[in-house]
C-alpha cells in the first residue's frame, strides 16, 4: 500500500476552506497503483460468494468496476436523484457539505444477492450509510463495505451499522 500512498494527492481547502481532500485521481491514472487496488480489493472477497458490487457516484464506480471485474460479478450503481433510468428508491443523509439524496433501481438487489458496497473514501459516513441502508432494504444475503481509503479522524465507521463488516485499503 506504500505504492498507492505515495500517489495520493493532499488538496488543500476543496472543497471547501479547512479540508484536506485526498484525491485518487493520480492513483487511478498510473497503471499499476489501478492494479494493485484492484488485486487487494478482490482479495478481500473471492470467497466470499459476492454476486453484486454497488459502487457509489462517482468515484465509487472506478473501484467497483474493477471489482466487479475481478470477482466475476454484476456492477449496480447508486446515483444522484435524477440519473438512473427505471423505478428507483432513495435515501436523503446530512453530509459533512450539506444534505444529499441517493437512489438505486428498484429491482438492481435480490435476496439471493451478496453484494459488497463500494466507495473511495470512508470520510464522515454518511454516503455510505444511506447506501447501505438502501441496500439493506432489499434483503440480500449479505453486505461487505469496502473503501479504498479511511479518514480515521472523522470516524465515519461510528456512522455505519455494527453489524456491517468493513475493510479500508488505506487508513490514514
Amino acid at each position: 500500500m506504500e505504492y498507492i500512498k505515495k500517489h495520493v494527492r493532499d488538496v488543500i481547502d476543496f472543497p471547501q476552506k479547512g479540508v484536506v481532500f485526498k484525491d485518487l485521481t493520480t492513483v487511478f491514472k498510473d497503471p499499476r497503483a489501478l492494479h494493485i487496488i484492484g488485486w487487494d480489493l478482490a482479495q478481500l472477497y473471492r470467497d466470499k460468494g459476492v454476486t453484486k458490487v454497488v459502487g457509489i457516484e462517482s468515484r465509487g464506480f472506478i473501484g467497483a468496476s474493477i471489482l466487479s471485474f475481478e470477482l466475476g460479478a454484476g456492477f449496480v450503481p447508486v446515483r444522484k436523484p435524477g440519473k438512473l433510468p427505471a423505478d428507483t428508491i432513495s435515501a436523503s443523509y446530512d453530509k459533512e457539505y450539506g444534505k444529499d439524496t441517493i437512489e438505486i433501481h428498484r429491482d438492481a438487489i435480490t435476496e439471493d444477492d451478496v453484494v459488497v458496497l463500494h466507495d473511495d473514501v470512508l470520510a464522515t459516513g454518511g454516503t455510505m450509510a444511506a447506501a447501505y441502508d438502501l441496500i439493506k432494504s432489499m434483503n440480500p444475503k449479505k453486505i461487505y463495505v469496502s473503501f479504498i481509503i479511511e479518514l480515521s479522524a472523522l470516524n465515519g465507521r461510528d456512522r455505519l451499522p455494527a453489524e456491517a463488516e468493513v475493510t479500508s485499503l488505506i487508513t490514514y
